[in-house]
């Protein structure tokens, strides 16, 4: 009896599937206008539903795992996304100002 399930990381999982979490995430956002605080929450439960229901649908426990890790990957994807484009704005209003 394994105690750990044996996940396998597919191209599903690395390329398609954290994007589509964040797609949809940030089109509930949009059309929703789903407060800041809740985007977090609603990545999670959309990387869960997606990988229990479509990508692992035959493992539970790999769905949830991997569920958990589509959507804190969309997270942490966006977090930085946003935290790049923040500092290239800032960098070009400084480099304006000592033009």
């Amino acid at each position: 009896m394994e105690h750990f399930p044996t996940i396998h990381t597919k191209f599903w999982d690395a390329v398609i599937a954290v994007p589509i979490v964040m797609i949809i995430t940030q089109c509930l956002k949009i059309f929703f206008r789903i407060k800041p605080v809740w985007i977090p929450s609603v990545a999670l439960i959309i990387g869960l539903l997606i990988s229990i229901f479509i990508s692992h649908r035959h493992n539970l426990l790999a769905g949830i795992f991997m569920g958990w890790f589509y959507g804190y990957s969309a997270i942490g994807s966006f977090a930085s996304l946003k935290t790049t484009i923040i500092a290239y704005r800032n960098k070009k209003i400084r480099e304006s100002k000592n033009q």
